[in-house]
């Protein structure tokens, strides 16, 4: 019990450039989720979920429509997911989760993130194998055994529950993720979720101290920066 996991509501900036950096990441994600899912949010869990949380932070209706309208007409950009991974400072383990259209110009973008701060972009399993692909749901719910239920009778394979405070999180291997939702809604009817993600979790962490934290928040920044660059995991420990 206890899993710790990083909750990515972000935090809406003050500046309209920001801003328009949040929402051209949720329309990129949500365009590319329904053009390979499907643009109906009731067959397409995934799709129904960044809706929401797009929603829950703010981001206009027009620029949820304008991506599932792109991806109706099965045109425009040709986005690919692409993951970097390597070490950060103090040694912490970083993964960079992007969605791109130039994987040469982002691959060149992120790598300079790396190397302005001092860490170290490695090949592609370099790290992974530290983290758990782990698919995250946490609503309001009174009864953890009765959850419970409800996902092995679906054979979902329950990795961790917790119950705090009248919420409870659910974490299942990311293949389950689909199953999961789809018998939480089955059964317990319309779900407000708080959290509705597919994350990477460290299996530990590394404390980090002094200059890496500044330099490790550097990192963070440059790397949120990059329109192409949709989360960024780490096991890093103030």
């Amino acid at each position: 019990m206890g899993r710790a996991y990083q909750n990515r509501k972000v935090s809406m900036a003050k500046t309209s450039d920001a801003k328009a950096k949040v929402y051209s990441k949720y329309g990129r994600e949500i365009y590319v989720s329904a053009k390979s899912g499907g643009v109906d949010p009731t067959g397409n869990l995934a799709l129904r979920g960044l809706i929401e949380r797009a929603k829950k932070d703010q981001v206009p209706t027009h620029v949820i429509e304008k991506a599932i309208d792109k991806a109706k007409g099965g045109g425009g950009e040709d986005f690919a997911p692409a993951r970097y991974e390597g070490y950060g400072p103090g040694g912490c383990m970083v993964i960079v989760d992007c969605l791109t259209d130039n994987p040469n110009r982002t691959f060149g973008d992120v790598r300079q993130c790396f190397t302005k701060t001092k860490c170290k972009i490695g090949t592609q399993g370099t790290v992974s194998h530290m983290f758990d692909h782990a698919a995250i749901l946490a609503f309001k719910h009174a009864d953890e055994d009765a959850v419970l239920d409800v996902l092995l009778s679906a054979d979902v394979d329950v990795t961790d529950i917790e119950s705090d405070d009248g919420k409870v999180t659910v974490f299942t291997p990311q293949t389950d993720y689909f199953k999961a939702k789809q018998a939480l809604l089955d059964t317990l009817g319309e779900i407000d979720f708080e959290v509705d993600e597919i994350q990477f979790l460290p299996k530990s962490v590394t404390p980090i101290s002094g200059d890496d934290i500044a330099l490790f928040e550097r990192f963070l920044d440059l790397c949120n920066d990059l329109d192409d660059v949709q989360n960024v995991y780490h096991d890093a420990e103030f």
